[in-house]
């Protein structure tokens, strides 16, 4: 049987197959950030579609911490009623859902708020981007929390599994990256002080919920000095400790330029979801210009990962696990209702 359509044990969590829809960012909520009609067909079609889990698009923890103004939040309790509609009709049509909680830090565009950042180290001189705030200890501390509000509002949804947005250069990430994080407490300086944030934000959550806990890493930050692979294993090694399920591996992000940036082909980040399964003995998801079924059967049999996230594939073909179940000879798995048209 094929191994990207068979069933997947992450923790007390079956899914169904090993087709991940990743976090992309819609920008179709409206300004209060909540669930509309818009999130509920698009999600519900992926999980029509047969898509084994769906990670909810980068949702904010705090309104500055939006990366724009149209961006969905769980910072409020009227949040809530929206993701558990959202989570509801994934259910129904089979699909386990997590929800990306996420902080832009110094890569929010929203004008109605100065970003926040470790340093004070702007992004980009250009607008929209503008110089951010050194967050204090104290509003560290109130972040922090926020991210556990949010988690504990995800649970009360009905969300099988939360992702922490640890990559992309955004705020956890700019923790990380010795070239974003020039602070000197107990938040930066030396591997272990940057990861700080990270690990804090981590075990609290999972003290805090009975959910599932996936990190989204940059696995290299694609400029010269900055974080890379060797850095990504140490912390994915240090989150497998803690408790975390798994690591949903990407790269880049932190800057506006960055020089080290491979070529983008079909999997240029897979091998990055190996090396971090591998040193640190913990499951990831690839991802990366992985559009055809047999790239995903590949991975999994080579070891590169456990799951496979198909971003902009699943954006152009909502049915993509149909076709793969087809040319598998697998049409059991086609929804009956679609099963005429293959």
């Amino acid at each position: 049987m094929s191994r990207l359509l068979s069933a997947y044990r992450l923790g007390e969590l079956t899914l169904k197959n090993r087709v991940v829809m990743p976090p992309m960012c819609m920008y179709k909520a409206d300004i209060d950030a909540c669930v509309n009609d818009f999130h509920l067909a698009h999600y519900a079609a992926r999980a029509i579609g047969g898509v084994g889990l769906i990670i909810v698009e980068a949702t904010a923890v705090e309104p500055r911490g939006r990366i724009s103004m149209h961006d969905l939040g769980l910072w409020d309790d009227a949040h809530i009623a929206g993701h558990a509609a959202l989570v509801k009709q994934c259910h129904a049509y089979g699909a386990k859902a997590a929800v990306q909680l996420a902080h832009a830090g110094r890569k929010s565009t929203c004008a109605v708020s100065i970003p926040v950042a470790p340093s004070a180290l702007a992004f980009s001189p250009n607008a929209p981007f503008q110089r951010p705030h050194a967050l204090s200890l104290d509003e560290i501390a109130e972040i922090q929390a926020r991210f556990v509000q949010a988690a504990l509002r995800a649970e009360k949804a009905g969300y099988d599994m939360v992702e922490l947005h640890a990559a992309h250069g955004y705020l956890l990430f700019e923790f990380l990256s010795p070239l974003t994080n020039a602070r000197i407490d107990a938040y930066g300086g030396s591997f272990e002080k940057r990861c700080t944030m990270v690990c804090e934000i981590v075990q609290a959550i999972l003290q805090a919920t009975r959910l599932g806990l996936i990190v989204r890493l940059s696995a290299e930050e694609w400029v010269q000095g900055g974080w890379t692979i060797r850095d990504s294993e140490a912390l994915a090694q240090k989150l497998a400790s803690i408790g975390v399920s798994m690591i949903h591996v990407s790269a880049g992000g932190n800057h506006e330029i960055q020089p080290l940036m491979p070529n983008l082909v079909p999997l240029y980040q897979a091998a990055y979801a190996k090396e971090i399964r591998s040193k640190a003995s913990i499951p990831t998801i690839a991802v990366g210009l992985i559009t055809r079924a047999e790239e995903g059967e590949m991975l999994l049999e080579e070891g590169f990962c456990d799951l496979v996230a198909y971003g902009r594939e699943l954006l152009r073909n909502p049915n993509f696990l149909f076709y793969a179940a087809k040319a598998q000879g697998e049409t059991s798995l086609i929804e009956p209702s679609y099963l005429r048209a293959f």
